[in-house]
């Protein structure tokens, strides 16, 4: 259980309105919602509400001429980063319960769970897998079923390599329900509706008692209402305990073997490849070393969901972000640890998310991309 003052619970007070990267405005656009939204959204909100909080001059910080002992500055972030970042639903007790996105090694069919595991495949199959070993689905029949959710009780068994149940699955419609609505878009220079230019969008209605959870080092949260996500909906932060998963560093270090799941989208300069691959050093069968905070090993195999671009706004700048490529949440990679890799150097990697010493990015580390989880991998291929 984390204290109260490292995590907290977003209640909405409206519907959210979270937008991807598409752009819409323009007769007849569509903007879909994203939920959660990426990490960036609530990083800012959380940073935004502190600097008012602590009454730091907001045009002063957007110029580059105040500094937050704990947030930093518009362009040195400081020690604030957000280290978690997910749906949550809170219980019949009262407590947070967050939910995560759906491991990609975990396949829905009918009323049971099924795993991709790693496989080496006979010679005479020719894939473009880079990796020595393919995740593959044996055994099942049928067809994978729509967007799922995954119980913190669900990713305890996933990280103790346990069997995931159907009852520790939500759908959407267990969490929200989408209400679509129609905007008009502005003149610029009159301010006021463009003649024939409506477009439609999504918002975000969330069933009662949920919301979002999150987690933060380097600050302490304090309660407050937020301004957050599209049009600027109101939302309720409510520091609070929170019990999180957490893996069995103990437990892989013996084993040396592990899954690496993504549990925030991952800005990789290798692209699919984590931070710390190191695709031109690789094994006679083709697996790739691995080397981060002292974790050292070879990925043998992969699952990923499809690319997802982040982007965003500059509220500071008044400008775009730049549009990046993205492993999405829920991305997983297949480790073989070397001998003597310490519980420690894991529990690093966990805490630090995947960036490098020096940082890459120390702006979206801050805003809590590349956070990641260990869980055992104890089945034999």
């Amino acid at each position: 259980m984390t204290a109260a003052n490292d995590s907290a619970f977003i209640a909405p007070l409206d519907v959210w309105s979270f937008r991807g990267n598409r752009i819409f405005g323009e007769a007849g656009s569509w903007g879909q919602a994203q939920m959660p939204p990426p990490p960036s959204v609530l990083s800012g909100a959380l940073r935004s509400a502190q600097l008012v909080r602590d009454g730091i001059d907001l045009t002063a910080f957007a110029r580059n001429e105040a500094e937050h002992p704990t947030i930093g500055s518009r362009d040195v972030p400081g020690a604030f980063t957000l280290t978690a970042a997910t749906v949550a639903r809170r219980g019949a007790e009262g407590r947070i319960e967050p939910i995560f996105p759906l491991p990609a090694d975990l396949v829905p069919i009918g009323a049971r769970v099924h795993r991709l595991r790693p496989v080496s495949l006979d010679n005479r199959l020719k894939t473009s897998s880079a990796l020595p070993q393919a995740p593959v689905l044996a055994g099942a029949q049928g067809k994978p079923g729509g967007q799922r959710w995954l119980t913190a009780a669900g990713l305890r068994r996933w990280l103790a390599d346990q069997e995931v149940q159907a009852a520790d699955l939500l759908t959407d419609g267990q969490l929200w329900r989408i209400d679509e609505r129609v905007g008009v878009a502005l003149e610029p220079n009159l301010r006021r509706a463009d003649d024939g230019k409506l477009f439609s969008l999504q918002a975000l209605a969330c069933q009662a008692g949920v919301g979002l959870a999150v987690r933060v080092a380097g600050c302490e949260l304090t309660p407050g209402l937020l301004r957050l996500g599209g049009d600027g909906h109101g939302a309720q932060l409510v520091p609070t305990a929170i019990d999180w998963p957490a893996p069995n560093y103990e437990a892989i270090a013996q084993n040396r073997r592990c899954r690496l799941l993504l549990t925030s989208p991952g800005l990789f300069p290798q692209g699919w490849l984590p931070t710390g691959a190191q695709p031109e050093n690789r094994r006679d069968d083709g697996a790739i070393r691995f080397d981060l905070h002292g974790v050292s090993g070879r990925i043998v195999c992969a699952a990923l969901p499809r690319a997802q671009v982040v982007s965003g706004w500059d509220l500071a700048r008044w400008q775009p972000k730049p549009a990046q490529r993205a492993a999405p949440a829920g991305s997983i990679w297949w480790l073989e640890l070397d001998e003597g890799v310490a519980p420690g150097a894991l529990r690093k990697i966990a805490e630090c998310g995947l960036w490098s010493e020096p940082c890459e990015d120390a702006v979206r580390r801050a805003e809590g991309f590349n956070r990641c989880l260990l869980g055992l991998w104890t089945t034999k291929p």
